[in-house]
């Protein structure tokens, strides 16, 4: 069985997409998906994208660091 010092180091070998869903998967562990909770973000997101498109919310743009 793998210590946890080579475990982090083989998957910092992995090329990035790997990497990523190495992370995804053991960062689901922790915080399991949940229906209820992903309806409701996309109900929020839905209402701001519609109230970007009306008008009645206005986007900020982002300074981007160097």
């Amino acid at each position: 069985m793998h210590g946890m010092k080579e475990l982090i180091q083989e998957a910092e070998s992995l090329p990035v997409e790997e990497m990523a869903m190495v992370i995804d998967s053991l960062l689901r562990t922790l915080n399991p998906p949940s229906a209820e909770i992903d309806a409701e973000w996309a109900k929020v997101a839905k209402r701001r994208l519609s109230d970007l498109r009306t008008g009645s919310a206005q986007s900020v743009p982002v300074k981007v660091m160097p």
